[in-house]
């Protein structure tokens, strides 16, 4: 075989090699709130840093209006992985829709209750409006939480609804609501600004996790290996994003995808160390879910049983 010959073959050579790699990958359409925000922290590491790259892995993000309406997303198949509330995962798995829990994301809730700056404490809400992500939306259950843990009763204000935390912001800044429940690095950015705290969710709220990943079923059950790969990938992010020597770069990390304020982030990075609002494992069971399952049925939000087994697929994740 001639020297031109034999170029040209290999460049062949390399060329089917590269589609055959290319081919490997993966993708994953995961379905977040809005625009993206910081409790996707661990996977915006695990894109950067390669660990979706080393389980032949990418995600496609797709954002949507609400909890609900992501999981209305991967109900119908639109999705492969959601990352919703608690509420609207369980809600969705309970009417049938083929969706489990795959991981928990956040184990305890990130909110802090911020109020207009005339406000000065609970009780200053009376007779005011209010709001959270929306009428069944779990951040009902930590405002109320609050709200009744400082003397404020249920009914004593009026309810208005938001399904990102962006927007609610944006309603509170603009005087529309007396008070609402944010998450960083937006409730940072409105204390700077002057309006009141009246609290940590945390403080609170402490027996269920706060967000969950959700797989639409169809997809899953023919997909376990990239499921396990994309288990694997979010647990690497969260080994990384602990490590204090990567602080500074998780911050920028952060920023590239939510062109936030510096400050807000860094602030949000010390804050979510603190509460250690990651956790690798993301186990499902023994999490708690089952706790908000006893409250959904007491409160004749479930339509069936509060067995794990409806609403979580162990077979997925193992």
């Amino acid at each position: 075989m001639s020297f031109v010959r034999r170029s040209i073959a290999a460049v062949v050579l390399s060329i089917v090699a590269a589609s055959q790699a290319v081919a490997q990958v993966t993708e994953i359409s995961v379905g977040t709130v809005g625009g993206g925000n910081a409790l996707e922290w661990p996977l915006y590491i695990a894109e950067k840093k390669g660990f979706l790259e080393q389980e032949k892995l990418a995600l496609e993000w797709v954002g949507v209006q609400s909890s609900a309406a992501v999981m209305q997303q991967v109900a119908a198949g639109s999705l492969n992985l959601g990352t919703t509330g608690l509420a609207d995962s369980l809600r969705a798995a309970d009417k049938g829709a083929p969706s489990r829990l795959v991981r928990i994301g956040v184990g305890v809730s990130p909110y802090e209750a911020v109020a207009a700056r005339s406000v000065k404490s609970w009780i200053d809400l009376r007779g005011k409006t209010v709001m959270i992500g929306g009428a069944k939306d779990i951040t009902r259950l930590y405002f109320e939480d609050m709200a009744k843990a400082n003397r404020l009763g249920p009914g004593e204000y009026d309810y208005v609804f938001a399904g990102s935390t962006a927007a609610r912001f944006s309603a509170l800044t603009s005087g529309s609501v007396a008070a609402t429940i944010l998450f960083p690095p937006y409730n940072f950015l409105a204390l700077r600004e002057g309006y009141a705290s009246l609290g940590l969710s945390a403080n609170y709220t402490k027996n269920f996790p706060f967000s969950t990943y959700s797989a639409n079923m169809n997809w899953a059950r023919n997909n376990k290996g990239s499921i396990s790969g994309f288990l694997a990938a979010y647990a690497k992010g969260v080994d990384w994003f602990y490590e204090r020597a990567n602080r500074d770069e998780a911050i920028s990390i952060l920023m590239s995808y939510l062109k936030s304020d510096p400050k807000d982030v860094a602030d949000t990075y010390d804050y979510f160390v603190k509460l250690h609002v990651f956790d690798r494992v993301g186990a499902v069971g023994g999490s708690g879910v089952e706790n908000y399952l006893a409250i959904l049925k007491r409160d004749g939000d479930l339509e069936g049983g509060t067995d794990l087994g409806r609403f979580y697929d162990a077979s997925l994740v193992h």
